[in-house]
């Protein structure tokens, strides 16, 4: 007979196992939709008509089945999912790792809230095994770390890129084949291809488009499971067609996965040839995907689902494929661009056209969401304008949806399909921004293994032997400049300045608060002499520093010489790591003498951490507020005038020992029913043997049910006399960004009635 113990193991097992297989059906429709349609997306940009020997086909075959076999399955798969951080991947994943462990982030460095988690940190490093001589070699050298920022940046701008390239390319190329099954034409060129433009397609890609974007704000899980059931299909179907052609037609093709006709290839290799590398690199299109969307799944499904599922059916299909072109050879009336439908059975013809079309559309599913993921990183660390993010699901923290940049990315996409209008020129440009991010992945992967892992000659050889593989390929799409892969340079180009110039005037505006901070003895006697009136109410200040009193505090309380009864200076820290435990979030420290009651809170959350709402917000900060004052009870010694330095990491809301009582109760604003927390001290407490203590206490909850009022800046930025154009572009740029895409304020749903604004104006 089972021990209690043993059916609990044996239970949370078995939901582990459920939850694994959830995730992975999951996983088929947001994250392997890309290297899904791969088949698709290679026969429409490699020149099949090219190919004049069978030796030259089974070379391109090798080098799809190693491509695929050391690069999504050795290099992700095995290597870099381990390098996730706490859930999340991605470029920007790796660069926080960094910035965690050697200190190479740009942002100004606080010490005050890391000296009050110094054990936090401490316990990170020595875990993340990085010592402090490798953390002195970043931070000490600044180029380097620059160098490091851009290249994030650089890889987030190439997912991004794709986020607008893949779904212009899948649906666009689905459709051209749509309209040339129903209508009977034939391309026998791929420039006949190229140039088919009917009255129809446009239209019809145009309108798949919307729909695909339309139905991102449903959330990750919901539209994985709908769009799971067709890649599932979509590969059954490939991979099942692709081991019939090839027991039917050519088993032979088997001998095309030995290396050695890599080598045949290259020997006799020349620029067309070399050029074509660039569209058999497009079978691995949506690996970084893989890494990416980590945050949307787990690595133990999205590790399951391509080792046994995804690769063997793609593997499958292009042997296939192969057999098919390899007894055509020489053929005439052979059907080259469209050789995969060419080469389905004829009775599977029309159902083999409208289950790509369904597959082109997932395809791009993989690319919005890992797009998603990377500008919620982005934006939690301060390199892209905080826009909202809604966080799709109460059990996957990674799931997101930011709706902003869902409709920037619908329209990008649909102004390719309306200009270019050009399936091999979008192909070889999504070719370029899968390699650039691949590159980039791969350093940043070396330092990972050479610092965090500890194992130099490891990295070494990471970097020597895929960075060769990588940068073959880079010259190959380097070559296609011409043929559409200037469409990636410029929009990487300006997404990556966009990025640039929201980092830089987010510094500036750092630095300009920093640099002209007044103390809080100043404040105190500043405030003597305007004779403060206090009214009832908690005034929340939100500030960027995290040390003095901001600039605007001080022009606001100059021109109007009013102040709530309770003062909150709330810093919002955002953290290089996907998540901060809600234990060490908060900390609260007190400012100035007793009488004034004056506060400052830090708020550190991860690029991860969902936002609070307003009430668990204000709940939040006023559970480590009594926190703070019940610890004074204890103090020997009461100080007159409480030191800045002095904080405390607040405990959760709602802690078994708070010295509060709580009490949840619904109350009706706006129209809707909304969750508030009402505060009450108990009748007797031992921990409250001084009445001054329960009088302040008793104040804090009256000015809370006073109402509560937000006090934030609106700083107009502009460029100083004398400044350089590459500054007065970067804040222009900060400046337009800032007005039209920049959010009131990290914390959402403030009501306009509790919102006040103080503008200041700052020159750089």
């Amino acid at each position: 007979m089972s021990s209690p113990a043993q059916i609990s193991y044996q239970q949370e097992e078995k939901n582990r196992w459920k939850q694994t297989l959830i995730l992975s059906f999951q996983s088929l429709g947001i994250v392997f939709g890309q290297l899904s349609i791969g088949p698709l997306i290679v026969s429409t940009t490699v020149a099949a008509n090219s190919i004049k020997s069978e030796e030259m086909l089974f070379g391109h075959l090798s080098f799809i089945f190693w491509t695929m076999t050391l690069i999504p399955l050795a290099m992700y798969v095995f290597i870099v999912l381990k390098a996730d951080d706490n859930g999340e991947g991605g470029t920007f994943a790796l660069y926080s790792l960094l910035c965690r462990c050697a200190q190479v982030g740009l942002l100004p460095y606080e010490q005050l809230a890391d000296d009050a988690l110094s054990e936090y940190e401490i316990e990170s490093s020595h875990q993340n095994g990085i010592g402090n001589n490798e953390k002195m070699s970043f931070k000490n050298k600044k180029k380097r770390r620059y160098l490091m920022l851009f290249m994030a940046l650089m890889g987030s701008s190439m997912i991004i890129s794709n986020g607008v390239l893949v779904p212009a390319l899948s649906v666009f190329s689905a459709s051209i084949g749509l309209d040339q099954s129903l209508t009977g034409v034939i391309f026998k060129t791929s420039e006949e291809k190229e140039n088919f433009n009917s009255d129809v397609v446009v239209p019809t890609a145009c309108a798949i488009v919307i729909a695909l974007f339309l139905l991102q704000h449903y959330g990750t899980g919901k539209v994985g499971f709908l769009f799971a059931p067709i890649i599932i299909l979509w590969l059954l179907f490939i991979g099942g067609v692709g081991l019939y052609n090839t027991l039917r037609i050519n088993p032979g093709v088997v001998v095309a996965l030995s290396p050695q006709y890599l080598y045949k290839f290259m020997k006799n290799i020349d620029i067309g040839n070399w050029k074509s590398l660039g569209g058999i690199l497009l079978s691995i299109a949506g690996s970084e995907e893989m890494f990416a969307n980590i945050g949307h799944s787990s690595k133990k499904s999205i590790k399951a689902t391509f080792i046994f599922f995804v690769y063997p059916s793609l593997i499958l299909c292009y042997m296939g494929q192969t057999a098919y072109l390899s007894k055509a050879i020489g053929n005439s009336d052979i059907n080259y661009v469209t050789h995969l439908r060419a080469s389905m059975p004829k009775h599977f013809h029309h159902c083999f056209v409208w289950l790509s079309l369904l597959a082109s559309v997932v395809g791009s599913q993989a690319t919005i969401t890992a797009t998603f993921s990377i500008v919620n990183q982005c934006i939690a660390l301060s390199c892209f304008p905080k826009v909202p993010v809604v966080h799709t699901s109460d059990r996957i923290r990674g799931q997101v949806y930011i709706p902003s940049i869902n409709f920037i990315l619908m329209i990008f996409c649909l102004l390719f399909i309306i200009l270019i209008k050009n399936v091999h020129h979008i192909g070889n440009a999504t070719g370029l921004a899968t390699i650039t991010g691949m590159i980039i992945t791969t350093c940043f992967m070396s330092l990972m293994i050479a610092k965090q892992w500890n194992k130099p000659v490891a990295a070494a050889c990471f970097i020597i032997f895929f960075g060769i593989i990588e940068a073959m390929y880079f010259a190959a799409c380097a070559l296609n400049y011409l043929d559409g892969a200037w469409m990636l340079v410029a929009l990487a180009f300006f997404i990556l300045i966009t990025m640039l110039a929201w980092h830089y005037g987010t510094v500036k505006m750092y630095a300009a608060n920093a640099d002209n901070k007044v103390s809080i003895e100043y404040l105190v006697g500043l405030s003597k002499g305007l004779g403060l009136t206090r009214v009832p109410g908690i005034g929340i200040v939100c500030v960027d520093i995290m040390r003095g009193i901001p600039p605007f505090f001080v022009h606001f309380i100059t021109n109007l010489p009013a102040i709530h009864q309770v003062l909150i200076f709330v810093s919002f820290k955002s953290m290089p790591a996907a998540h901060v435990p809600p234990s060490r979030q908060c900390l609260i420290g007190r400012l100035g003498p007793k009488q004034y009651r004056m506060f400052r809170c830090i708020l550190r959350h991860g690029y991860g951490d969902s936002v609070l709402d307003i009430n668990e917000f204000e709940d939040r900060i006023l559970d480590g507020i009594f926190e703070l004052v019940s610890r004074e009870v204890d103090e020997i010694i009461s100080e007159p005038f409480s030191p800045e330095s002095r904080m405390i990491v607040a405990s959760d809301l709602h802690d078994s020992n708070s010295i509060v009582s709580f009490a949840s109760v619904e109350s009706i604003e706006c129209g809707g029913l909304r969750k508030k927390v009402r505060f009450s001290l108990p009748p007797k407490s031992p921990d409250m043997v001084s009445s001054p203590v329960r009088e302040e206490l008793q104040g804090l909850i009256d000015a809370r049910e006073h109402g509560t009022t937000y006090i934030c800046s609106q700083p107009h930025l502009s460029s100083g006399v004398g400044s350089g154009w590459i500054r007065k572009f970067l804040i222009g740029i900060y400046v337009f960004l800032q007005k039209n895409l920049n959010q009131k304020s990290v914390v959402l749903n403030i009501p306009n009635a509790a919102y006040v604004e103080v503008a200041m104006n700052y020159s750089i």
